[in-house]
């Protein structure tokens, strides 16, 4: 049996993963009272019961009884209960974002700002962090994604790793990606669409792609790149880093960056990474000129 508790930062995506579980099998209460878990861990755990797995939601709604989590934690691993600890994070100003298009209240900030109540939130909640088996950060993730996790984790039962790649292509002219850590610009590349028959095309048809991969500084920077991603992946995930984004860039975002954004996800798929692509841009120019 499969014991997991999920928690996180509230309007992580705690709601969606908890029903998503429901729909696979898992028998789920929400917000549990912390000083209940054990004797629920008690009754899942007994022989007279026929569930095979459980979910409980345990989150800062718990006031001041969250602080006793710790101790009930110790208590069940002193009385041999498995359990699994997923943590849901996202970053502040999506959550933030989140709030305002809910128009609900964040549970610490009533009376304040949601800026502040997210930060005494993570303060609160930190040792949960800390002890997670798995952390799913959901900034960029579209719900199906978010499903597509879960059922990695908990229905392949496949070997999971905390660290998220995205690779992200865009154009220069839309701004840069506000959640990159590495930019990458790749307009000294020839660009396809001064070739009118290259022009209507993206960087996901294969003439494109031709087109941009005969030049020798094409091929070069991929594995200049290539090089790079391996000496840093590993020593972000060293400093506690949980996810990187990669954000390829030319001037409209359709051709080159899609090309190169390509190649970079399909040359990380062979480390042990959940990585997954965007092409922001791709249909700005169709959308305008329509």
């Amino acid at each position: 049996m499969r014991f997991v508790i999920v928690t996180g930062m509230s309007g992580a995506g705690k709601s969606t993963t908890l029903n998503t579980l429901e729909d696979m099998g898992y028998f789920c209460v929400d917000n549990l009272p912390i000083q209940l878990i054990m004797r629920f861990a008690e009754i899942a755990y007994g022989d007279d019961n026929d569930i095979d797995n459980v979910a409980i939601g345990v989150d800062i709604r718990s006031g001041v009884y969250l602080e006793q989590l710790s101790e009930c934690l110790k208590q069940l691993k002193s009385s041999r209960y498995d359990y699994e600890i997923l943590f849901l994070d996202s970053n502040d100003d999506v959550l933030i974002k989140r709030y305002k298009e809910t128009r609900r209240n964040h549970p610490l900030a009533r009376n304040g700002r949601i800026e502040d109540g997210i930060k005494a939130e993570r303060s609160r909640i930190a040792f949960l962090r800390k002890e997670a088996d798995y952390i799913i950060d959901t900034t960029s993730l579209l719900t199906r994604e978010l499903k597509v996790e879960l059922d990695k984790i908990f229905i392949k039962d496949a070997e999971y790793h905390n660290f998220i790649i995205s690779v992200v292509s865009f154009g220069f002219k839309y701004g840069i990606p506000r959640d990159a850590d590495l930019v990458f610009d790749v307009r000294f590349l020839p660009n396809p669409y001064y070739d009118l028959s290259l022009r209507p095309l993206t960087g996901n048809d294969e003439a494109v792609q031709n087109f941009v991969m005969q030049f020798d500084e094409a091929r070069e920077f991929m594995n200049k790149l290539a090089d790079l991603l391996e000496f840093l992946i590993p020593n972000y995930i060293k400093e506690g880093k949980n996810g990187l984004v990669i954000a390829v860039g030319c001037t409209g975002g359709k051709h080159r960056s899609v090309t190169l954004a390509n190649g970079i996800y399909e040359e990380l798929q062979s480390l042990p990474y959940t990585v997954r692509r965007y092409h922001r841009d791709l249909e700005k120019d169709a959308v305008r000129k329509g």
